[in-house]
C-alpha cells in the first residue's frame, strides 16, 4: 500500500479543476530592456529578496556582460 504524504484533507493535484496552469511555451519569447528600466537589477525585481539572493549570481543572470 502506498503511503501518501502531506495533508491528507487536500484533493490530489491532478484532480484541481479550479485553475488554469499554463504548459511552457515551445517558442521564443521576445524581452525587450528600456531607458525606463532600472539601471540596477535588484531595483523593484520581485525575483530578489536582499538576504536569500546571491548578488554576483543575480546580477549575471538579469544584466548584460
Amino acid at each position: 500500500m502506498e503511503k501518501k504524504l502531506g495533508n491528507q484533507n487536500l484533493p490530489d493535484f491532478k484532480e484541481l479543476n479550479d485553475r488554469f496552469i499554463a504548459e511552457a511555451s515551445d517558442e521564443p519569447i521576445l524581452v525587450i530592456k528600456t531607458n525606463l528600466d532600472p539601471k540596477n537589477s535588484t531595483e523593484e525585481n520581485p525575483y530578489y529578496k536582499e538576504s536569500e539572493s546571491d548578488d554576483e549570481e543575480f546580477s549575471s543572470f538579469f544584466e548584460e556582460s
